[in-house]
């Protein structure tokens, strides 16, 4: 009940200070994992996905909390850009699959995948939410190379869409 709490207050959209992540020019893990796309089963592997471009990596506390469904959806209403920008988008959560599945049709729209970030994952990424199983809200841009180009880690969500755009078609330029 405590970590549902502390979800639902996150993913409110209330501001933080930057929290920690993988700084610009690490190398972002690989992993494979599984998640959902339109409502059906997806795996996922990030370099098989670099592979056609950059890829955004964000991560998000809980789905179908307030400002977790409200990131969803601009990252949905956003998405003609990020493929204009030749970019791929895809959001991690603990979440799992069956939630997600939900959440890819409702919150997403089918426009992206998501999938399960397991507590190795969010470890590796460094967007563990302190006593909470949970990752934190940090956006990634990562790549085809595979280094982190850009990152934006605050628990409001209203400024990843915008930065991981303008960072993914900065790459482009």
């Amino acid at each position: 009940m405590r970590r549902l709490i502390l979800a639902a207050a996150l993913c409110l959209g209330l501001s933080s200070p930057a929290l920690a992540a993988l700084p610009v020019g690490a190398k972002a893990p690989d992993f494979r994992t599984t998640g959902a796309l339109a409502g059906k089963p997806f795996r996922l592997r990030l370099a098989e996905q670099l592979k056609s471009g950059p890829v955004v990596l964000y991560f998000y506390p809980k789905a179908f909390t307030q400002g977790c469904t409200l990131e969803a959806k601009a990252f949905s209403d956003a998405m003609p850009e990020f493929r204009k920008a030749g970019a791929r988008v895809v959001g991690m959560s603990a979440d799992d699959l069956p939630t997600l599945k939900k959440f890819s049709v409702e919150a997403c729209r089918g426009e992206f995948p998501v999938a399960t970030a397991s507590p190795a994952l969010i470890k590796a990424y460094d967007v563990t939410l302190p006593q909470s199983g949970m990752s934190n809200r940090t956006s990634y841009v990562i790549a085809p190379d595979g280094r982190v180009t850009f990152f934006h880690s605050d628990l409001g969500w209203k400024e990843h869409v915008v930065k991981t755009l303008a960072a993914v078609q900065a790459l482009k330029r």
